[in-house]
């Protein structure tokens, strides 16, 4: 990464010319840089980021310091003008929420005394994405519609046109449903990472777990519970080797494609998008009520959903989902619509039973 050289911070006070302005602000969006590298984000990460600061600047008729509100609310508008998804504009904001925050906290008095300006944060609580907008709100289906949909999937495995990939679709989402393993994180599991030696249930190394704000990979390992080592012992003992003599090669992808790579002497791997087609094609047969709002990531979020309402304490769920914060985890938490009724009927139970009847 080359940084633009300019002047130490606290150095020689005033601008030339309007080229050290140009280079003042490259080296804001530069230390901007340097500080997302020195937290460990990655490259791509970094990259965009760089990349959104600059695409406001832009748009804009003077400096990166001298942008206000209203300045955001026109480049906001426009990238929704241009058709860019609610999740991608709402990307960019809060990479300049970031960028401002940065300089704010720590060039402040710097670009104040270089220009006279006061830096102020343009991306406020009125432009600002909320969750609700960003459509983050995922209510999952019930678990009577999960059943039949898995139910009806299940049972049609036999008379599938082609058994392989249709067996290895509902393997997938089956993780998706029982762990709540993003779609990535399962497509890049291997056989080695089944550790049935591990604790009563066993458990999957899941190594590329998602890490939080650009980290890079987050390993963990997630107990096979909620039916799941049953799940995959099925898998490997009755289907896996049908794909192809690579299924005692600990190397070898757990979800092959049907393609066999002879250089590497094992399986390809099945892609992110051959795994979602899968799913949306047995939700339009068994669950159509659900056709373009099921998704792999909303069976997370009834993986998580279900944990909760079977009794299971939130940090162990954030545990089993890999979430850094466990702020994170209760937004995956979507309960019943007779939540609060249940919860009233078993407090007044408990004080039945404690007093013997008199309430």
């Amino acid at each position: 990464m080359k940084l633009a050289v300019v002047r130490s911070i606290g150095s020689a006070r005033g601008f030339r010319d309007e080229q050290d302005v140009a280079d003042f602000e490259q080296e804001l969006v530069d230390q901007f840089a340097l500080a997302m590298a020195a937290a460990g984000l990655t490259d791509g990460h970094i990259q965009s980021s760089r990349a959104a600061v600059f695409e406001f600047r832009q748009s804009l008729a003077a400096p990166l310091w001298t942008a206000a509100p209203d300045d955001a609310d026109r480049f906001l508008a426009g990238l929704r003008r241009a058709g860019l998804a609610v999740s991608t504009r709402a990307g960019k904001a809060k990479t300049l929420a970031q960028f401002y925050d940065f300089a704010i906290a720590r060039y402040q008095a710097d670009v104040h005394a270089l220009t006279g300006f006061v830096l102020e944060q343009p991306i406020d609580e009125y432009n600002r994405q909320s969750n609700n907008s960003l459509g983050k709100i995922r209510v999952p289906p019930s678990d009577t519609e999960v059943d039949h949909l898995f139910a009806g999937w299940r049972s049609s495995l036999s008379s599938a046109r082609k058994f392989l990939p249709a067996a290895r679709d509902y393997f997938a989402a089956s993780l998706w449903r029982r762990l709540g393993l993003r779609i990535n994180e399962s497509a890049k599991l291997d056989i080695r990472d089944w550790r049935p030696d591990l604790s009563e249930f066993g458990k999957l190394h899941v190594r590329f777990g998602k890490g939080s704000r650009g980290r890079g990979v987050k390993p963990r390992l997630v107990p096979a519970i909620n039916g799941a080592d049953r799940l995959i012992d099925w898998w490997l003992a009755e289907v896996r080797h049908l794909f192809g003599p690579d299924w005692d090669n600990p190397d070898a992808p757990m979800i092959p494609s049907e393609r066999f790579d002879q250089d590497l002497g094992r399986c390809s791997r099945a892609s992110d998008d051959v795994l979602r087609q899968g799913l949306k094609a047995q939700t339009v047969v068994f669950l159509p009520a659900w056709v373009g709002r099921m998704t792999p990531h909303v069976l997370r979020h009834y993986c998580a959903s279900s944990l909760y309402g079977a009794g299971m304490d939130l940090k162990a769920i954030q545990e089993i989902l890999g979430h850094e914060w466990l702020s994170t985890t209760t937004r995956y938490i979507h309960v019943s619509s007779d939540h609060v009724e249940q919860a009233w009927l078993t407090a007044n139970r408990r004080l039945e039973t404690r007093f013997g009847g008199r309430v």
